[in-house]
């Protein structure tokens, strides 16, 4: 018997949590440290492209943890509640999103494989 769920996503609000996901911001993949978008937006708040992708996670309602391991990166870490993204800088970044994973394809059979046979 199959039993479909709805994904969990859609109730965490309503139950007062939310989402923690993991991203490749973090680790800085293509290029995203040097995306002219989010500097743009940066500069325009004064604030670095790490600040700004840290605030479009919490304006979204996603729970971040960034890494560090700095005194300053941590400090800078924190000095994302002093601005907000206004609408047309939330769909600029939205409108980067390649719809893709940046670890590997999910759905793709071949990695299904791959990943049922790792221990």
């Amino acid at each position: 018997m199959s039993v479909s769920r709805p994904p969990r996503h859609r109730y965490l609000p309503m139950q007062g949590e939310t989402g923690e996901r993991h991203a490749d911001a973090p680790e800085g993949k293509h290029g995203i440290f040097q995306n002219e978008v989010l500097r743009s937006i940066g500069a325009k708040h004064g604030k670095s492209i790490a600040q700004v992708i840290l605030r479009w996670l919490l304006q979204r309602g996603v729970v971040a943890i960034p890494k560090s391991v700095r005194k300053e990166r941590m400090e800078e870490n924190f000095a994302v509640f002093d601005f907000e993204l206004d609408d047309a800088e939330m769909g600029a970044f939205a409108a980067l999103d390649t719809k893709t994973s940046s670890f590997f394809d999910h759905r793709d059979p071949a990695i299904v494989k791959w990943l049922g046979t790792r221990r």
